[in-house]
């Protein structure tokens, strides 16, 4: 199975694969986010080191199995965020996930990553279709696909669990090659 490079570089990000030996990294770059992230991502309510280590070793494995290809954004060499690739969409798609530290955000660098990540995605064979899906009150997260010329294609109800700042309705953007 082919797989997306280990690091990728666009703009003012270079992403790099996460490893386990990155559970420190994680938890820090989670717990300095989290009040920034709890409005939006489940597992971020209670997190801590330990899940930062079920994070890391799960990417390991999924990178393996090629279930997703997930990376660290970072920045001046110094990681501002999270990204990857997620087989999750069905044949020939790959689905982009992105959240940026609460002290990077309005600088183009989810944007940069989620370009990064789409370059990427239509370099592996057989993939036709790329998608961001984000809850349509993350007015932010939908400013990324708009950007990068992706078409909005669908607007579901997201069944949860539900965050604080949640509609619970899920925006669908999708790319093709």
């Amino acid at each position: 199975m082919k797989r997306p490079p280990e690091v990728l570089t666009h703009g003012p990000v270079t992403l790099r694969r996460w490893r386990a030996a990155d559970t420190a990294t994680v938890t820090d770059l989670v717990l300095r986010s989290q009040p920034h992230l709890r409005p939006w991502l489940a597992w971020a309510q209670d997190y801590g080191p330990q899940d930062a280590a079920q994070f890391t070793e799960q990417c390991e494995q999924d990178w393996n199995s090629g279930a997703a290809f997930s990376y660290a954004i970072t920045s001046g060499g110094i990681a501002v965020g999270a990204c990857g690739l997620m087989a999750r969409i069905g044949p020939g798609g790959l689905e982009i996930g992105y959240w940026v530290d609460a002290a990077y955000l309005r600088q183009g660098l989810a944007t940069a990553a989620a370009a990064a990540l789409v370059e990427a995605a239509f370099a592996l064979p057989g993939v036709d279709r790329v998608e961001i899906v984000h809850d349509e009150a993350n007015v932010a997260s939908g400013g990324v696909p708009r950007k990068l010329g992706f078409a909005e294609v669908e607007r579901r109800p997201n069944a949860g669990p539900h965050t604080p700042g949640e509609s619970g309705v899920d925006v669908v953007w999708r790319m093709t090659r």
